[in-house]
């Protein structure tokens, strides 16, 4: 800019002095050859303006190119950010409508849990008027047999009386632990609906962000403490019009299934949800004879299969050493055939064996290697993509090479009858 005005100064002075000097030529002829040194110098200096004015035109220049360059990254950068801004944008809205979701759902159960509750009080209220009764009429009749004995002494030892104490003996009983199985549920129930409300408090105060899941690390991790299940439980489900007893059962990952080898040995989680029986309970029950294991799957888009072994169990100082014969099924050989399978934990390797508990996750019978048909791993959701997740989650490989992600699994046994055996 500086140029620009020196050039606009001084051309309007060379071009005065041309005109005066032009003038002058028109008084005086002799003067001429002293006016054409003039013009050459007028020449000289207009060029040397000119050459200034180019210089600095082209310092210009330059300049004004480093600073569109520099607006042109910092254009980019932004376009970056704003792309960038825009992903994260996007991945909040998912996390806000899957929250949404699941506040629906716990709202739904919280529902149904004070359905539950308030038909459980009825029946409890009904249960007590008729103990009631039934207590009335017990001392009713342990008053007439006091008295029917103290008029008859000899009738004290009578078939009749006796079965008919035994009966009265059996329906207190009957009484007393329906009573005990009615006051459990409800208080489960309670604790239910309690912990349905603390979610939803955490839920509101946490707003928009939902609780993102503990990876498995490499070392395995203490489980959170789950109450284990009593000795006299068993759950019976109805399968082809015949009773199994229910082993085994994975629905939602509510239960942590990374469990201690304590837990595994005897029982963990709620029979009306996800549960494991307890390796001992499981001894103690097919001991007795010849028992089948059924293992029923459901993936992810409700393809449901089913296999069956004929099986033995090991106790305790085998540490539960399963051996299987598969039967007919439509399902994955979820098991390796004749084999001995040794049942490990995080914290309990058998001498020898790999120790696969502490690279995958759950308890679960294992062989000279680390199969990767694991039903007591991490619970997955169908957003567990990679291949390592499956690994570590409820999978099983196929006969194709191809790794499933499991949505739900039982495992069931019953006594192996004559049929079972053709």
């Amino acid at each position: 800019m500086y140029t620009i005005k020196l050039f606009l100064i001084i051309v309007p002075l060379v071009i005065s002095s041309r005109i005066d000097q032009d003038n002058s030529s028109f008084d005086s002829v002799s003067s001429e050859p002293k006016s054409r040194f003039a013009m050459l110098d007028d020449v000289k200096i207009l060029a040397n303006g000119l050459l200034q004015l180019g210089h600095g035109l082209k310092d210009f220049v330059h300049k004004t190119k480093g600073q569109i360059n520099d607006i042109f990254q910092k254009l980019n950068i932004f376009d970056q950010s704003f792309y960038n801004l825009s992903l994260q944008t996007n991945e909040i809205k998912e996390e806000e409508k899957e929250l949404r979701r699941t506040t629906s759902k716990l709202q739904v159960k919280n529902a149904e849990v004070k359905n539950m509750s308030l038909e459980l009080n009825s029946k409890l209220e009904s249960i007590l008027e008729e103990k009631i009764l039934l207590q009335q009429k017990v001392r009713y009749l342990e008053e007439q047999l006091t008295n029917l004995i103290q008029n008859q002494p000899d009738i004290h030892d009578h078939p009749d009386i006796t079965s008919l104490k035994v009966f009265v003996e059996q329906q207190d009983n009957s009484i007393k632990d329906l009573l005990q199985t009615v006051e459990e549920q409800y208080k489960q129930l309670n604790q239910q609906h309690s912990q349905i409300k603390e979610i939803e408090n955490q839920l509101r105060r946490s707003g928009i962000q939902e609780p993102t899941e503990n990876s498995l690390s490499s070392k395995p991790r203490a489980p959170r403490t789950t109450p284990p299940l009593q000795l006299n439980e068993t759950k019976n489900v109805e399968q082809d019009g015949t009773s199994w007893t229910l082993i085994q059962h994975r629905i939602d990952g509510s239960q942590n299934f990374n469990e201690t080898w304590e837990k595994y040995k005897y029982g963990f989680g709620k029979l009306d949800g996800e549960f494991w029986l307890g390796l001992e309970k499981i001894y103690s029950i097919v001991k007795q004879s010849n028992y089948i294991l059924r293992i029923e799957l459901e993936d992810w888009k409700d393809n449901k299969y089913y296999v069956e072994y004929s099986f033995h169990l090991g106790n305790h100082a085998t540490n539960y050493t399963l051996h299987l014969l598969e039967m007919p099924g439509n399902g994955p050989k979820v098991f390796p055939e004749h084999q001995d399978l040794v049942f490990s934990t995080w914290d309990h390797k058998a001498d020898g064996r790999l120790h696969c508990s502490g690279s995958y996750s759950g308890g679960w019978w294992w062989h000279d290697v680390c199969d990767e048909n694991n039903l007591n791993g991490k619970y997955n959701k169908p957003r567990a993509k990679s291949k390592t997740e499956k690994r570590r989650g409820i999978c099983w490989r196929s006969q194709h090479g191809k790794l499933y992600s499991i949505k739900s699994t039982k495992m069931l046994i019953h006594p192996k009858t004559s049929e079972s055996f053709e």
